[in-house]
């Protein structure tokens, strides 16, 4: 267990551990921003969270770039969107060849820290991606798809969502075979977005142990989109990582208040706004005009932190990572505006009383161990 206490800030050194530290991060929808604004990532846009320079700053090692599948495209031509997402991030790497490298493995990774580059890793965000194919999901694997995350905010043909009403009481028997055939090929389970029913099926029929790239803390944020407790320290018997979301509206518990008694959470969805953008008929923009009116609070630093520091408590340091939701989110917390601010964050994380070597796994050590357990166990 982490003991927090404050320690003398002269004795916390930053720029060294970032030096030494592979630092991962979970889940960035970059990807989805680019897309929209039709832009390349170093150009400049008063609205990125993440670009070239803010990447570079950061420290990042690896960052998962999301294939991210609006829920509009269930049953539309999700697996086409998706490919053209992963367009995308080739294209992004490839327009940047000495600052960026297309990653697929942890070994790419490695690389990536040795060269003083940033990897961009893929992972699909929304399982309704593989239009019930065991097929295409070998084919978005194929791509370099590195992780799918089961749910977005809609229950799919197999799956269940915390953002929707229940059908299947967690996965079907088709969505165990999902679960399945992502082991046999070397793709990590993500379990963030979906129903807790779906998440305990996916402990009991993974054979590797799944992560979730991009949720928080639900004993401090009361959002289905979090973790309860119990689910962090079930996560930790298997040695999974929660890798903690930097969203406001999934961090500060007067923020998910307001969030959840906005809509009916857990009844089947209706048109309209949700915090994370359930459909492609909305634009962006009316989206964040919409998610203004809430008025939430914004959090700040130590806000993460309170959550990184919780879940090392209930579960393990082991147990923690980091999966900011940078570019798919419209409010973060004061202090972390854009990638830059990471550094920033990590020095929080020691001024609060974490060592540096349990740091180091938060920033990308613990989920390193995760993705070498997943290569290690495919069958392909």
């Amino acid at each position: 267990m982490t003991t927090i206490s404050p320690v003398d800030r002269g004795t916390v050194d930053v720029p060294a551990i970032h030096r030494r530290a592979i630092i991962v991060d979970g889940h960035c929808d970059t990807p989805y921003r680019l897309k929209r604004a039709r832009l390349g990532i170093a150009d400049r846009d008063h609205a990125a969270q993440v670009d070239l320079d803010t990447l570079q700053s950061s420290g990042i090692t690896a960052s998962f770039f999301a294939a991210y599948v609006p829920p509009y495209y269930a049953g539309r031509g999700a697996h086409a969107y998706a490919n053209a997402l992963i367009d995308v991030i080739e294209k992004a790497a490839a327009a940047h060849p000495d600052q960026l490298l297309l990653g697929r493995t942890s070994d790419d990774i490695r690389r990536a820290k040795q060269r003083a580059m940033v990897a961009l890793m893929i992972g699909v965000e929304g399982g309704h991606a593989i239009e019930d194919s065991l097929e295409t999901l070998s084919a978005l694997y194929g791509r370099g798809a590195r992780y799918m995350t089961l749910t977005h905010v809609n229950t799919n043909n197999w799956a269940d969502s915390s953002g929707d009403g229940p059908r299947h009481g967690g996965l079907t028997r088709f969505g165990r075979e999902v679960v399945a055939a992502m082991n046999d090929l070397g793709m990590i389970v993500d379990i963030s977005h979906v129903a807790d029913t779906t998440y305990y099926h996916v402990l009991e029929t993974s054979r590797v142990t799944p992560i979730a790239s991009h949720s928080s803390s639900r004993a401090l944020a009361n959002h289905p989109r979090n973790m309860s407790d119990a689910m962090l320290r079930d996560l930790a018997t298997v040695g999974g990582v929660c890798m903690v979301n930097f969203f406001s509206a999934f961090i500060d518990p007067d923020a998910a208040r307001i969030v959840v008694a906005s809509k009916d959470l857990g009844k089947p969805p209706m048109p309209g706004p949700n915090e994370e953008l359930p459909d492609d008929t909305r634009s962006w923009d009316d989206y964040c005009r919409w998610f203004a009116t809430l008025r939430c609070p914004r959090g700040t630093i130590d806000t993460i932190v309170d959550h990184i520091a919780h879940i090392a408590a209930v579960a393990g340091v082991e147990t923690v990572g980091i999966g900011s939701d940078f570019d798919g989110v419209p409010l973060l917390p004061s202090g972390v505006e854009d990638a830059a601010a990471l550094p920033r964050l990590t020095g929080r994380m020691l001024e609060r009383g974490f060592h540096e070597n349990e740091v180091e796994k938060i920033l990308g050590g613990n989920f390193m161990r995760v993705f070498e357990q997943v290569e290690a166990a495919a069958r392909r």
